[in-house]
């Protein structure tokens, strides 16, 4: 059998795009600082957030997965974002 315009490397379309999963990190990024994800040789941590100042958050729990630090990060850019 032959399927027509199959192409297996074909990127499926996201059904949900980054920004309006993580609308704070969004305006984060956009407007307030930066974020690193990945190991430093000066953190523990997978994910940290910065602005003009210095780091303002990072992550002290371990997660099982990527999305579940960048949720962490989501809620608390939330709470930090309604205090500025």
């Amino acid at each position: 059998m032959i399927v027509a315009n199959f192409n297996p490397w074909k990127i499926p379309p996201m059904t949900k795009s980054f920004e309006k999963i993580y609308p704070n990190i969004t305006h984060w990024v956009e407007s307030c600082g930066w974020i690193e994800i990945g190991k430093a040789e000066y953190s523990e941590s997978l994910i940290r957030a910065f602005d003009h100042r210095g780091m303002v958050w990072e992550n002290l729990d371990s997660y099982s997965c990527l999305d579940d630090a960048l949720q962490a990060l989501e809620a608390s850019l939330e709470s930090w974002l309604d205090h500025e």
